[in-house]
C-alpha cells in the first residue's frame, strides 16, 4: 500500500482557516498589491528604529580583552569618563536643594495655635487635673496659675516670634529632644533655660512640631546646583604620552585605558548582530502579530488603517529615540491607543498598546515597572471606554480625567513603594508635569481625529453621530428633492434599528447606514413611485423600455456610490448604498421584458452588487424588503398575518442567497422578523376619532 502524501497547508491556506475559525463568520477585505507593500515598508522601518541602537556598539568594552596590543599615537590629556560619570552620580545621591513649603508652614503655625489655645483653657481649670498639649511639672503648674494677663500676652508672643524664625530657617524632622533643644535656644529672652515659662515654651514648640518638615526638594534648583559644582570642580584628566602602553592583547581593558582608546578613535562602533537581529525580529513579529489581530477582529479593516497603526507605532518610537532619557510612557502610548480605539474598536486599540508595550526599551530616568504598568492601565481604560463615547465633550472629558487618575495612581503607588518602582523617589511636580504633557497630547489627538477620520476613513462613533444629523447638506438635498424617498428612508430607519437591536449590532451605523441608502435617486427623483405625484404619468410608461428601466433602477445604486465620493462618506457608510439591494431582480421589469421577448436574460435585470457582507447591511436589506409591504397591509391585518407576510420576504432573500455573506444566522434573522413586526404594530396603532362639529355654511 502506498504511503499516502501529506501536503502541508500554505500561509495563505493557514491564514483563512485561522480567519474562519470566528463565528459568526465574515468576509475579509483583501488589500491591493501598493498597499500590501507599504505596510510591509512600514513594518520594516518601525523594526529597524527600535533596533537603531544596537546598530552602533563599540565593539570594545572595559572588563573584555583586548584584541590588540595599542599605543599612543601622541601627547594627549584625555578625560576620565568614568571618574566624570562616577562623580557625577555622587553629587546627583547627596545634592539636592531644599525650599520652604509654605502650605506646611501654615499647617504647623495652626497647630501651634491650637495647642496654644488648649493650654490656655488647661490653666483655667488647672485644678481639676484637665489633660493638655504637654506635661506640665509642678512649677510650671504654679507659673501657668499664677502669671497675669500681660505676662500671658508677652509670653504667646515669645513663642510665636521663635515659632517664625525657626520656620523661616527650615524646620527637619528631628528628634523630640534635640527639636527642645533648638526651641530653647530661640526663647532665650524668656529667662533661665530651666525656668519655667522657657521650659514650657520649649516642650509647647517641641510637641507642636515633632514629626513635621517644611521643607521641600526642588528638582531645577538640585540640579542647577549638581551643575555649578560639577564645573567648578576640575574635570578628571588623565595624561597621555606619546608612546604610552595604553592596554597588551589579551589583558583585560581598565577604564582609563577606554577613555584612551576611544580618545584616539580605536573604539570602532559596528552593529551587535546577536541583541540587533532579536530586537530586529521582535519588532517586525509584533507589527505582523498587531496587524493579523486587528484584520481578524476587524476583517472589514482597510489598508490605511493598518499604516494608521504601524505609521503611529513608528511616531512613537522615533520619538522615544530622539527624546531619551526625557520619555514618558503615559505621554507617548494613551493618546495612540484612544485614537484607534476610537475609530478601530477596543480590541485594535489593545492590540497596538500591546505592543509598543512590548518594545518598550528598558526603563529610563526612573520610569520603573510601577509607571509603565500604569500607563498601560490608563491606556486600556481609554481603549474600553473610547467605543462608548458619544460626542467629543465626552472625550474632551476624558482628557482631563485620564491625566488625573493617571496622577493620582502614580503618586499613591510610587509612594507607598517608597520609590522602589524606579531609579528615583517620585516628585509630585515631575510626575505634575508628565501628566499635563499626557492631557496636552489627548487635546491634540481629539483635535486631530477628524483630520484621521477624513484621511485615513476612520469611523468614530462621534463621526457617525454627525452623520446621523438630519440637517446634513445631502440629507437636507433629499428631503427637499425627493421627500417621498426621505419619508420611506425614516421608516426604514425605525424597521432596521430595532433590527439591529434585537441581535446586538451596531445599531449607530445601521442608522447612519439606512438614512443615507437611497441617496442615489437624487439623481432622477421622479423615476421612483415614492415621489411621484398623484395624476402624474409615470415616466417608466413614458419610456416603455423594461432594459432603459433597469438601467435606470441600477443606476441610482451607481449615482449613490458616486455622491458617497463627493460627499466624503466613510466606507462603512457607503457599503450600504449597493449592499442594501445586493444582486437582487428587478422582478416587474424582467416580466415586462418577458412578455416582449421571452428570451430576455435575466442577468440583465438583476442589480451588479454586492451582496450584503456585514450583519447591518443585511438587515437594512431586509428592512428595505419588508417596509413597503408591511405599511401596506390593511388596518385589520392579525399579528400572525404579519408574521407571514414578513417571514416570505425574508425566505425570498435567502433562498436568492442574498444573505450568505453578512454572517447573519438563522436565530439572528428570526429576531429581526419579530422586531419587524413589532415596529409594524407600533406603526398601525388607531386613535380615538374625535367630534369635529359641521360647519356652518356661508351664502354664495
Amino acid at each position: 500500500m502506498p504511503a499516502s502524501v501529506v501536503r502541508l497547508p500554505t500561509l495563505n491556506r493557514l491564514w483563512q482557516s485561522w480567519l474562519s475559525s470566528e463565528s459568526p463568520r465574515r468576509p475579509v477585505l483583501r488589500w491591493s498589491m501598493p498597499y500590501k507593500a507599504a505596510l510591509l515598508l512600514s513594518c520594516f522601518a518601525v523594526a529597524i528604529i527600535s533596533s537603531w541602537p544596537w546598530l552602533f556598539q563599540p565593539n570594545l568594552s572595559p572588563g573584555l580583552p583586548a584584541p590588540f596590543e595599542a599605543r599612543a599615537p601622541r601627547d594627549a590629556r584625555v578625560v576620565d569618563t568614568e571618574a566624570h560619570e562616577q562623580r557625577r552620580s555622587q553629587l546627583v545621591q547627596s545634592t539636592f536643594v531644599q525650599v520652604i513649603d509654605q502650605q506646611e508652614t501654615t499647617r504647623l503655625k495652626k497647630q501651634l495655635e491650637r495647642n496654644l489655645a488648649e493650654l490656655e483653657r488647661v490653666a483655667r481649670n488647672i485644678d481639676t487635673g484637665r489633660i493638655g498639649p504637654v506635661n506640665l511639672s509642678a512649677e510650671e503648674q504654679i507659673w501657668l496659675k499664677t502669671r497675669s494677663q500681660l505676662e500671658r500676652k508677652r509670653w504667646d508672643m515669645a513663642i510665636r516670634r521663635a515659632s517664625e524664625r525657626m520656620l523661616s530657617q527650615g524646620l527637619n524632622n528631628l528628634a523630640l529632644e534635640q527639636l527642645q533643644e533648638a526651641a530653647s535656644i530661640q526663647l532665650a529672652d524668656l529667662g533661665e533655660r530651666k525656668g519655667p515659662a522657657r521650659s514650657l515654651s520649649s516642650k509647647l514648640l517641641a510637641t507642636s512640631y515633632q514629626g513635621s518638615s517644611n521643607l521641600r526638594t526642588d528638582p531645577a534648583l538640585s540640579q542647577r546646583l549638581i551643575e555649578e559644582l560639577i564645573t567648578k570642580q576640575d574635570l578628571p584628566i588623565i595624561e597621555v604620552r606619546r608612546g604610552d602602553l595604553i592596554t597588551s592583547k589579551g589583558e583585560p581593558i581598565s577604564p582609563r585605558g577606554y577613555a584612551v582608546l576611544n580618545h584616539f578613535g580605536l573604539v570602532s562602533r559596528g552593529p551587535d548582530w546577536g541583541p540587533w537581529l532579536s530586537r530586529f525580529s521582535t519588532a517586525l513579529a509584533g507589527c505582523g502579530v498587531m496587524l493579523l489581530i486587528m484584520r481578524r477582529e476587524r476583517p472589514c479593516l482597510e489598508a490605511r488603517h493598518g499604516l494608521l497603526a504601524v505609521g503611529l507605532l513608528l511616531i512613537t518610537q522615533v520619538s522615544k529615540l530622539w527624546l531619551v532619557p526625557a520619555v514618558s510612557p503615559l505621554a507617548l502610548i494613551v493618546p495612540p491607543t484612544l485614537i484607534l480605539a476610537q475609530g478601530l474598536g477596543t480590541s485594535c486599540g489593545l492590540a497596538w498598546m500591546a505592543v509598543e508595550s512590548l518594545l518598550w526599551p528598558m526603563p529610563v530616568n526612573g520610569l520603573g515597572e510601577g509607571r509603565m504598568m500604569i500607563a498601560c492601565i490608563v491606556a486600556a481604560v481609554a481603549a474600553f471606554y473610547a467605543g462608548r463615547l458619544r460626542s467629543r465633550a465626552q472625550l474632551l472629558q476624558m482628557a482631563f480625567l485620564l491625566p488625573l487618575a493617571a496622577l493620582l495612581a502614580e503618586w499613591l503607588l510610587l509612594s507607598a513603594g517608597g520609590g522602589t518602582w524606579g531609579r528615583f523617589t517620585p516628585n509630585f511636580s515631575e510626575l505634575l508635569s508628565e501628566a499635563l504633557l499626557m492631557g496636552i497630547l489627548l487635546m491634540l489627538a481629539i483635535l486631530l481625529t477628524p483630520i484621521l477620520e477624513t484621511s485615513f476613513g476612520l469611523l468614530t462613533r462621534a463621526r457617525l453621530l454627525e452623520l446621523a444629523d438630519q440637517e446634513r447638506p445631502l440629507l437636507r438635498r433629499l428631503s427637499s428633492e425627493a421627500p417621498g424617498t426621505f419619508e420611506h428612508t425614516l421608516m426604514i430607519c425605525g424597521l432596521a434599528e430595532e433590527g439591529a437591536r434585537a441581535i446586538g449590532a451596531d445599531v449607530d451605523l445601521i442608522r447612519t447606514g439606512a438614512l443615507y441608502h437611497d441617496v442615489g435617486k437624487l439623481h432622477a427623483p421622479k423615476w421612483f413611485i415614492e415621489n411621484q405625484i398623484e395624476g402624474e404619468e409615470n415616466p417608466h410608461e413614458q419610456l416603455n423600455n423594461p432594459h432603459g428601466s433597469a438601467e435606470v433602477l441600477q443606476a441610482h445604486v451607481d449615482e449613490g456610490l458616486k455622491l458617497a465620493r463627493r460627499y466624503r462618506l466613510p466606507r462603512r457608510v457607503a457599503d450600504f448604498i449597493p449592499e442594501h439591494q445586493g444582486t437582487l431582480k428587478m422582478g416587474y421589469f424582467l416580466h415586462r421584458a418577458r412578455e416582449l421577448d421571452p428570451s430576455a436574460a435575466e442577468k440583465n435585470f438583476r442589480y451588479r452588487g454586492p451582496i450584503p457582507r456585514s450583519r447591518e447591511t443585511g438587515v437594512l436589506m431586509l428592512a428595505d424588503g419588508c417596509e413597503a409591504c408591511l405599511r401596506s397591509l390593511p388596518p385589520n391585518t392579525s399579528d400572525r398575518e404579519a408574521h407571514y407576510t414578513v417571514k416570505r420576504i425574508i425566505e425570498e432573500r435567502q433562498r436568492d442567497g442574498q444573505l450568505r455573506k453578512s454572517s447573519l444566522s438563522r436565530a439572528e434573522v428570526e429576531l429581526v422578523r419579530r422586531a419587524f413586526v413589532r415596529v409594524w404594530r407600533r406603526m398601525r396603532h388607531r386613535r380615538i376619532p374625535y367630534p369635529i362639529p359641521a360647519r356652518k355654511g356661508f351664502p354664495d
